[in-house]
């Protein structure tokens, strides 16, 4: 049931709120400038605007996409952390209507963070075991940024580099990673950089945290996890080139609207207050922050959410695009689509297994860890199959279309496209439209980020494959296998 704002009741935040709080100072470096006031930049503001219309979406659906915090304020279902198996089905469902207002084009919305943060609290003994001041906290911080509903990326990946020899091994260049500096009363100093820091120029503030292996004994000074503003003194944020920028909703329906940005974060000298850090000089703890707790599976569910809603959009256009061009009855076509209907509804089914066959670990209920680790590895596979049966139906049609937008306001122009834009079952303009379209989520730059980002957001499919392996029970597939054997034993 949907529910609208009223007077006096618990309100969620909004997209204009939202819009007051990001233009907040942080330094943006991008085409030779560094911005201070990036919101309304070319290269952001239609990222910027979708993500407040997420908020606005939120602000009118409270009782689906909220829960009631304190009477006063209601905020993400993301932050809720799921006790009863309802509280499960309804964040995921808040997920998924969140991602159908991006057709699940932004990966880092703000409920996938907010969903690996209330994944650590409910395995907050894991943090308590590491150290009781730092579990103290993140509890802290948890109850902040709840209370708050702030929206968070996240950076848990080293730069490159030379991925030969761990961070610690670069004695010529020891702060290429983000390490500490020093230790101060007030808390730790940082330098260094950390990636990909996606949605850093729309998030209010960056989780940091380690998911690359590093080394007892040499590594200990990368090894730590902490929050802070974006706009905290001393971190630059190194974008990406813009996808949106001097784009228009015609030629690029998609990257116009939903390039969220990634961004190598630099932190020059930065203070860590000892009330922001969670994790400080243990190696081993960097991966159990996630792998060790309930992180990793939370926000990945909100993840499988996001792809289920992407191939459904992704299905539909391929299916739209071949009824344009008169080949969804050839039965070479239909074996394709029929192929991808399958795949989408596979993607949808592992999805509804996560958050339907739930384990109950403490007081918490909380998607299967084995299955989830399968999901990410099929996923991994299936998105560039997409993307591949995406080109073979589209042939030459979206490369020979109208150069932009500009050309309809052309009469001779005009009247050219609608000569030989020809569709039995379109007009002209909709088969540009349409193939445009095909082209930004395959073809383009964003497109192309995109088959990157799906391949490798949960790792290398190596990595992918090693956690389903580790995770497996082994031993009772091979006692079904050795059940064969009993009736044979007469034979040894």
């Amino acid at each position: 049931m949907s529910t609208s704002p009223r007077s006096g009741a618990a309100q969620a935040r909004t997209g204009q709120q939202y819009l007051s709080a990001i233009d907040d100072g942080r330094q943006v470096f991008i085409n030779g400038q560094c911005l201070t006031r990036h919101s309304q930049h070319p290269a952001f503001s239609g990222a910027v605007a979708s993500v407040a219309g997420l908020y606005d979406y939120q602000a009118s659906h409270l009782e689906d996409m909220t829960f009631d915090l304190d009477g006063q304020r209601r905020v993400s279902k993301a932050w809720e952390l799921p006790q009863r198996h309802e509280q499960l089905l309804g964040r995921a469902h808040a997920s998924l209507a969140w991602a159908r207002q991006s057709l699940g084009w932004l990966g880092r919305s703000p409920d996938h963070v907010s969903a690996a943060l209330s994944g650590m609290l409910t395995h907050i003994e894991v943090f308590e075991a590491h150290c009781p001041d730092r579990a103290a906290a993140l509890k802290s911080y948890f109850a902040y940024a709840r209370e708050r509903d702030l929206y968070l990326t996240y950076t848990i990946v080293n730069p490159q580099g030379d991925r030969s020899r761990s961070p610690g091994e670069h004695a010529q260049n020891l702060y290429h990673t983000l390490g500490v500096v020093k230790e101060t009363d007030a808390g730790v100093i940082v330098t260094g950089a950390k990636m990909l820091g996606t949605a850093a120029v729309l998030a209010d503030e960056v989780l940091v945290g380690v998911q690359n292996p590093l080394k007892p004994g040499v590594d200990e000074r990368y090894a730590l996890s902490f929050a802070l503003p974006l706009n905290t003194p001393g971190i630059k944020i190194l974008s990406r080139v813009s996808y949106a920028e001097g784009s228009n909703r015609f030629d690029h329906p998609l990257s116009s609207r939903f390039d969220e940005n990634d961004a190598l974060i630099y932190f020059d000298n930065v203070l860590v207050p000892w009330e922001r850090l969670f994790v400080y000089g243990d190696t081993g703890m960097c991966r159990r922050q996630f792998h060790s707790t309930a992180a990793e599976v939370l926000m990945d569910t909100q993840s499988l959410a996001r792809l289920t809603t992407k191939l459904h959009f992704l299905t539909g256009l391929a299916q739209r695009m071949t009824e344009i061009t008169g080949v969804s009855d050839f039965p070479a076509v239909r074996e394709l689509l029929g192929e991808m209907a399958c795949n989408t509804l596979m993607i949808e089914g592992l999805f509804k297994s996560l958050i339907h066959c739930p384990v109950t670990q403490g007081k918490y209920v909380v998607p299967d860890k084995k299955h989830l680790y399968m999901c990410q590895a099929v996923a991994q596979s299936v998105y560039p199959k997409f993307i591949e049966t995406l080109r073979k139906l589209a042939g030459g049609g979206v490369i020979m279309l109208p150069s932009s937008v500009d050309d309809l306001a052309n009469p001779q122009a005009r009247a050219l496209m609608e000569q030989t834009q020809y569709s039995s079952v379109a007009s002209p303009l909709e088969r540009v439209q349409v193939m445009k379209l095909a082209w930004d989520a395959m073809g383009s730059e964003f497109g192309s980020r995109h088959l990157q980002y799906e391949m490798f957001y949960s790792g290398p499919h190596f990595v992918a494959l090693s956690r389903v392996h580790s995770e497996y029970d082994w031993e009772g597939a091979k006692a079904l296998a050795c059940s064969a054997l009993a009736e044979t034993a007469e034979f040894r």
